[in-house]
């Protein structure tokens, strides 16, 4: 029986798509920038593609966060200054969250059933305001924030890091539930453990593991995996 889950924050328990899609247009509009679903929709694949890239070690978070928008200014001829658009964006994101529809109660069922870890690759002090705005911080034992640890998820260091600072860490008995087939998955195969995607809108083509749609599905698993 699993006693020990690992969970992802960003669009596993939090809309971050929500969140992106929300402040982004907030601000693009009050620099006097174009904020139409076009621009938004960009803005979402170039940032996919940056954290990928990063997950990697292709790129370092502090160009990530600003090359985003020189990328989008470039293609779409915004006039504020790339670096501007950044810090007002990530002041933005850091100040809002939103919780998905059934993390809470997920996450009160999931307690009662063992010790969870959160395993993020999202920015320090964003991650750290979310999980208290959302009350969902004090379920958790420990937080290993990719940025605070100095590895990116999915890194071997990364995963090293996540299991030193498990205690009494064992394998056979923990569940990993996120919606990354790159960062997500490969972290929880590097730590031999077992993996449950999330994803609501429906298992993607090719994917063979433990799959759930919802928060109740994936609790359902957890009391029996």
């Amino acid at each position: 029986m699993k006693d020990t889950f690992l969970l992802d924050i960003d669009d596993t328990l939090l809309d971050f798509c929500r969140l992106e899609r929300e402040q982004l247009a907030s601000v693009l509009a009050a620099f006097g920038e174009r904020a139409d679903e076009a621009i938004v929709a960009r803005f979402h694949a170039i940032n996919d593609a940056l954290w990928k890239a990063l997950e990697r070690g292709e790129v370092t978070r502090e160009r990530l966060v600003v090359v985003r928008f020189e990328r989008l200014k470039e293609e779409f001829g915004l006039h504020t200054n790339a670096a501007a658009l950044a810090v007002c964006f990530l002041d933005a994101m850091r100040d809002h969250a939103y919780l998905f529809e059934g993390a809470a109660q997920f996450l009160e069922g999931l307690s009662r059933l063992g010790r969870l870890y959160a395993v993020t690759n999202g920015a320090s002090r964003v991650q750290r305001s979310h999980m208290k705005e959302t009350g969902i911080a004090p379920f958790f034992a420990d937080v290993f924030i990719s940025e605070e640890v100095g590895a990116q998820k999915p890194s071997e260091a990364y995963v090293r890091h996540v299991r030193e600072h498990i205690p009494n860490f064992e394998p056979s008995c923990t569940l990993y539930f996120g919606d990354s087939l790159t960062s997500d998955m490969v972290c929880a195969k590097r730590l031999g453990v077992d993996f449950v995607l999330f994803r609501p809108a429906g298992m993607p083509a090719g994917y063979e593991g433990y799959f759930a749609a919802d928060h109740a599905q994936m609790l359902a698993l957890a009391t029996r995996l």
